[in-house]
């Protein structure tokens, strides 16, 4: 594993955008160094665990979003978790996943063995700057931009439930708001 706290410069073996590359031009040995000095140039906050490197994106809907950021050699592989499976409509939330791929850079969705829904990437190590700003930011665009739609499509019951019982008991509502079309009358 490569020393988080290794103060040597880093920039010296990157090309003008910023991207990782060895004296070969090929990524370097030390992806995790690498990458955590780019992503210091890029102001994003991270930390280094094990083989992998955690970026938490703040979000509006959904408020957090832990991406992980694993080099390899020849590649990056980015996973972010984004809901848990869906309770209903399952085959309505994946068709509307696969139709949301076709818009998105560098990430796709996709479910693990539970059905839980993630966005994962593989993208080549060599990646500039500016493109792991890229990808960082269509991590948090979908993550917190399609949250409710995900949430609206496979947990319309447990919503409209929850509505009740709080205006039954006349509890606050205020991070359902968003989902006020939802009530029922």
């Amino acid at each position: 594993m490569t020393d988080a706290t290794d103060t040597t410069d880093l920039t010296d073996g990157a090309d003008e955008g910023g991207a990782r590359k060895d004296a070969g031009g090929g990524a370097d040995e030390g992806g995790l160094s690498g990458l955590s000095a780019q992503l210091d140039r890029i102001g994003v906050e991270h930390k280094v665990v094990e083989s992998t490197v955690v970026v938490v994106l703040p979000g509006t809907r959904k408020l957090k979003t832990v991406c992980l950021l694993t080099p390899a050699p020849d590649s990056l592989r980015v996973e972010a978790f984004v809901c848990r499976r869906p309770e209903e409509n399952h085959a309505a939330v994946h068709e509307w996943l696969l139709q949301r791929n076709r818009r998105l850079f560098g990430v796709a969705y996709t479910v693990d063995a539970q059905g839980d829904i993630y966005l994962v990437g593989q993208l080549p190590a060599s990646l500039a700057d500016g493109d792991l700003d890229r990808l960082l930011g269509q991590v948090l665009e979908a993550s917190d931009g399609d949250f409710n739609k995900i949430l609206e499509r496979g947990f319309a019951s447990s919503i409209k439930r929850e509505w009740k019982w709080r205006t039954d008991r006349g509890e606050s509502l205020a991070n359902l708001r968003q989902f006020s079309h939802m009530a029922e009358d």
